[in-house]
């Protein structure tokens, strides 16, 4: 066997096609036997433009006279399949750039390789967005039920540690003739205006430095000095407390629906920590929680009530009135109204 026969069968092994083309006429003088299995057994005469109607003959000659040699891939159909060649033309050595090799590269595997990996690659990349995305929106709605300190105390432990908190203040809330106001409207309505009015109270809280702690129908609780200290914890929540009634005042006027808010405020040491182990929230409780929902109880529609000592802690700052209660708890059958002088800052979003 002759060298040439067996560069041949190594090139069929291989599975290159190799021609010799005359650039003067872009002609096509020699191809082996892979070459023709490609691209068909045309006549000497045939030209580049018979073999590859895409190739751009112009580029090529330009890229074979500056730098010897021109690369470019192309597609055709073999057999009902899409095959991708790589072509590269390289001026033949001692013929005065009469000549140039042509060698063809079966690269369809490759592309095949290429598509997969860029699909898989776009997967990844739109999955990782999906689970970024998802892991945001957990994390927003973790920090809606508990405090940031607490939630990254979660995320790191996987529990959250009870602590106590002292001193700190206590808002509760809810709305007088609650059940008849449900009866009496659409529930699509309450929902909607209860959904409006709890947007609008923590936004008034964080204008004082008051975490909302929970919403469960009616009852709204607040607090000031979770988890960071706040030295004007009292204030914080008086000035809540008020700005929220004067919201509701106002919002009243032009609404069909008047919601009339109770709330009650005291001072003292909570605890907090998140409760459950599935449905889990995050909560406060202790005496100062307690007494704070007894104020609310005795509390008249529209206005804050606390004891002597917390409006101690506020005078100065808020008007007072004492009041006095049903009788049936002594704890708190005397207590004081804070009145809502106009002094309070900020405006209800």
């Amino acid at each position: 066997m002759s060298i040439e026969a067996i560069n041949e069968q190594l090139l069929r092994a291989i599975g290159v096609g190799v021609a010799l083309i005359e650039l003067d006429r872009h002609t096509v003088q020699f191809r082996n036997d892979t070459f023709n299995e490609w691209f068909g057994e045309n006549d000497s005469a045939s030209t580049l433009k018979d073999f590859f109607p895409s190739l751009d003959v112009d580029e090529m000659m330009r890229s074979l006279r500056d730098a010897g040699r021109y690369s470019t891939e192309t597609s055709f159909k073999l057999r009902r399949r899409k095959m991708t060649v790589a072509l590269e033309f390289n001026l033949a050595a001692d013929t005065r750039e009469d000549f140039a090799v042509l060698v063809c590269q079966n690269i369809t595997r490759i592309k095949e390789l290429e598509s997969m990996i860029d699909s898989y690659s776009m997967m990844v990349e739109r999955n990782t967005h999906e689970i970024k995305r998802e892991k945001e929106q957990v994390e927003k709605l973790l920090l809606n039920m508990m405090p940031r300190s607490a939630y990254e105390e979660y995320k790191t432990f996987g529990i959250v540690s009870p602590r106590l908190f002292d001193p700190v203040s206590v808002l509760t809330l809810d709305f007088a003739g609650f059940d008849s106001l449900v009866a009496d409207n659409d529930p699509g309505v309450v929902v909607s205006e209860l959904n409006d009015i709890y947007s609008a109270f923590d936004r008034i809280c964080a204008q004082f430095g008051v975490q909302r702690i929970r919403t469960n129908g009616d009852s709204y609780v607040a607090v000031s000095g979770v988890p960071d200290p706040n030295e004007d914890h009292a204030k914080a929540v008086a000035d809540s407390a008020i700005r929220l009634v004067r919201y509701l005042a106002r919002r009243n006027q032009s609404h069909p629906v008047k919601w009339n808010a109770r709330i009650g405020v005291a001072a003292g040491s909570v605890i907090g920590s998140v409760v459950g182990t599935q449905n889990y929230i995050y909560d406060v409780f202790g005496p100062t929680v307690s007494e704070a929902v007894r104020y609310r109880a005795m509390a008249r529609p529209m206005t804050v009530a606390a004891s002597k000592e917390f409006a101690g802690r506020v005078a100065g700052k808020f008007g007072a009135e004492e009041a006095t209660g049903d009788g049936t708890d002594p704890a708190t059958q005397t207590y004081v109204v804070l009145q809502d002088d106009g002094t309070a800052p900020g405006q209800a979003g």
